[in-house]
């Protein structure tokens, strides 16, 4: 992974959040014939490790067996830039996305401590059944004996995040402003971009308050506040954005 000295996640803490925060990231090994091969998997940080689960035959297991080494990756698309948001209006090379990933290279190790499992397998449903409603997983479990549980431990473990804070201030204050602009005035579209199941479904006051809602979040995380109510727009700039 490439940086920019403005797009590099300074924080640790920071790059754990966002682990905690996601449900998918892509684990990559390398096949016999020294192909890289990925596979997409719900996952747990914990104990300063990422930790996956699936069945217990795979390719991905049978790489990992013959080399350890591996990559994992994370991503989170936060909102698409059209080029008309930007000067000029017509230069298409300026379409842009704000995003934010994190990139893991390290080695991979087969667990069969049950009670390690266990522990794991419960972080990560509590990751992710964020209700509860559920009774926690023992190491006396069969289900928790039968599954193949995979720790990555990091060797170098890097992120980076687009929000602008490498833009002029008033280029920036533009684009948040234009976000805005493209939730009030095209709210669906602006959930389309998200790939929200049911969208379709949503009328037309529900979309309204998602859209506008989904893009104050994205202005705030690039350091701006809306100091005026639905459907008006006042952005102030309340802090230089550094992770």
């Amino acid at each position: 992974m490439q940086f920019i000295p403005n797009s590099k996640i300074k924080s640790k803490e920071k790059i754990i959040e966002f682990l905690n925060q996601e449900r998918i990231g892509t684990i990559a090994t390398i096949d016999k014939d020294g192909y890289v091969f990925v596979a997409p998997m719900n996952f747990v940080y914990y104990n300063d490790a990422v930790y996956i689960h699936g069945f217990p035959r795979g390719e991905k297991y049978e790489n990992i067996e013959r080399n350890s080494k591996c990559g994992f990756e994370v991503d989170k698309e936060l909102a698409f830039l059209p080029s008309y948001f930007f000067e000029p209006q017509d230069d298409a090379s300026l379409t842009d996305t704000l995003y934010i990933s994190v990139v893991i290279k390290g080695t991979a190790q087969g667990i069969t401590d049950n009670q390690e499992k266990a522990e794991v397998l419960n972080a990560l449903i509590k990751k992710n059944q964020i209700e509860g409603r559920y009774q926690k997983l023992t190491a006396d479990m069969a289900t928790v004996r039968g599954v193949r549980l995979t720790k990555i431990i990091s060797n170098s473990m890097t992120g980076k995040y687009k929000l602008g804070k490498y833009w002029k201030p008033d280029e920036k204050m533009r684009i948040a402003t234009r976000m805005m602009e493209r939730a009030v005035n095209m709210p669906r579209r602006t959930l389309e971009l998200l790939n929200i199941a049911g969208l379709d479904k949503l009328n037309e006051q529900v979309t309204k308050h998602l859209s506008w809602n989904h893009t104050t979040e994205l202005v705030r995380m690039m350091g701006f506040e809306n100091k005026s109510e639905y459907p008006n727009i006042s952005l102030v700039l309340q802090e230089d954005v550094d992770w």
